[in-house]
């Protein structure tokens, strides 16, 4: 009898043993040594094989028992307040018999809520066509995804070289906890300057016009010419093959845009394609005929509003249609080799704003001008060409009676076209009584403004000066002392504007 009572004991004995060594204890998705963030921890779950056996774990955080919550597959450690630093979480689950072990799981981690730091130093780019390098330095990661490049970390710095030039470049890192760094950053690329001339598309086309032009350029007085893409009328230079503007009629011919881009660059210069935006009679008036009214600019009598633009000369700057011709147009000139895409009427109609309607406006005028050009520079840098905009002087005082804020919008072109003409300023303007008569008063005072606002931005300052006459004759003298004034206080690039395209007299 007392053999077999001997027997039923180390049979139980054996079963529990049995039992305990079947028995496991589990903590998911926390590693021993490892780093984890606070919504990652919360995330780790405590399991056994049998959940009945839960009911008698014992969890500890760094030596103090807390309480886990109990769900229906496991244990979760949501809810419990943990400092950033280095912790001991153990998992206990004490056996019935005394003298057999406890089944424990112990994990020594690191809970980090930090993300990394990315910082960018450098962005070395000679030109839109590439390459780029950019350099800069990340705390707390040991590699960088730059763009779609994968960049080690060596103590603390990156490098990473791109064949293209994206307009803008997002950077990310992270470190062993999960926690993700990022900066975004536009990529600029300084642009190397000019002399130019404007020429109008019909201007180009007539040899008595265009010879003269050539010639400043082999006499060294200009390096770039400006050749009009669209102009205000909404004529297309050359032959367009944009579908839309194959269906509204809006390409002329006038000139061979290939064969004037291969010229030009032949002889050295620089070609810059100048594309009126918003004003746009013939896109205008196909809108208004097709039933696309949305497309226009609009009173509140739900006419196009014209004043003295002209009837369907101003399109609506926020409808889709409209910026995506402008942008597809844009393209294209750059894929044919224009150096520089120029935007201009790259605004709203002047004018009572209240007085207007924009259909599916959504945010300010001016917000809406900037993010046009933000996606325009992202269509033509692949193409390799610069974007920039021209705007009116008074811009850089009261931007929002045109929509153009000039500090948003230089961060996303390549530099700033105002249009100083001293023709144009009212009497005392920047403190100067006659503006018109004196030109380089008034030129110097203007552009110094628009350099204070471009600063920090990266967008160049290029003027388009005048060499017409109003008021004022303007000859050899008037002209440089536009271009003395604006050289003054920094800018050495200008563009010349005269409506005739006639610049022997130009002073150059």
């Amino acid at each position: 009898m007392a053999a077999a009572v001997a027997l039923l004991l180390v049979a139980g004995v054996i079963t529990t043993f049995v039992h305990y060594r079947q028995t496991s204890l589990a903590v998911a998705d926390l590693s021993d040594g490892g780093a984890v963030t606070h919504s990652g921890f919360e995330r780790v779950a405590i399991t056994a094989d049998d959940p009945g056996d839960l009911d008698r774990v014992i969890v500890e955080l760094d030596g103090r028992t807390v309480e886990a919550r109990r769900g229906e597959k496991g244990m979760s450690l949501s809810g419990l307040e943990l400092a950033d630093g280095p912790h001991t979480l153990t998992v206990r689950a004490p056996n019935a018999l005394p003298w057999l072990p406890d089944a424990v799981i112990e994990r020594h981690f690191t809970l980090d809520n930090t993300p990394p730091k990315v910082s960018v130093e450098q962005v070395d780019a000679k030109s839109p066509r590439g390459p780029l390098t950019v350099r800069g330095t990340v705390e707390g990661a040991d590699e960088v995804l730059v763009g779609d490049q994968r960049v080690p970390v060596k103590d603390g710095r990156f490098e990473a070289t791109f064949a293209a030039v994206p307009a803008s470049l997002r950077l990310e890192a992270k470190d062993a906890a999960g926690n993700s760094g990022r900066h975004e950053m536009a990529v600029k690329v300084p642009h190397p300057g000019m002399r130019a001339v404007h020429m109008s598309a019909a201007a180009w086309a007539t040899e008595e016009l265009r010879e003269p032009v050539l010639a400043l350029a082999r006499e060294k007085k200009i390096d770039a010419v400006q050749l009009d893409i669209k102009d205000e009328s909404g004529e297309i230079g050359y032959t367009s093959q944009v579908p839309l503007a194959q269906q509204i009629g809006a390409s002329r011919g006038y000139y061979d845009a290939k064969a004037a881009v291969d010229q030009l660059h032949g002889m050295g210069l620089r070609v810059v394609g100048r594309l009126v935006a918003f004003r746009d009679p013939v896109l205008g008036k196909a809108s208004w005929e097709a039933g696309a009214r949305d497309r226009l600019a609009m009173d509140k009598n739900g006419g196009p509003w014209a004043r003295h633009y002209g009837q369907y000369a101003f399109t609506n700057f926020a409808n889709p249609e409209v910026r995506e011709y402008n942008i597809a147009i844009a393209k294209e000139a750059a894929s044919l080799g224009f150096d520089d895409i120029l935007y201009d009427y790259v605004r709203r109609p002047d004018g009572p704003l209240g007085q207007m309607e924009f259909a599916g406006l959504a945010v300010t005028p001016e917000q809406s001008i900037v993010d046009f050009l933000r996606d325009s520079r992202a269509a033509v840098r692949p193409h390799g060409a610069y974007l920039g905009a021209s705007v009116f002087g008074i811009a850089a005082h009261s931007g929002t009676d045109i929509a153009q804020d000039i500090p948003a919008l230089s961060a996303h072109v390549d530099y700033v076209a105002p249009m100083v003409y001293p023709s144009h300023w009212g009497p005392g303007e920047y403190g100067v009584d006659n503006p018109e008569g004196k030109p380089y008063d008034i030129v110097k005072a203007s552009i110094a403004n628009f350099v204070d606002l471009t600063k920090d931005t990266g967008a160049t300052v290029i003027p388009w000066l005048q060499a017409f006459s109003l008021k004022y004759h303007y000859g050899p003298g008037e002209v440089q002392a536009q271009v003395t004034a604006s050289a003054d206080v920094g800018v050495k690039s200008f563009l010349l504007w005269n409506p005739a395209c006639r610049y022997d007299q130009a002073g150059l």
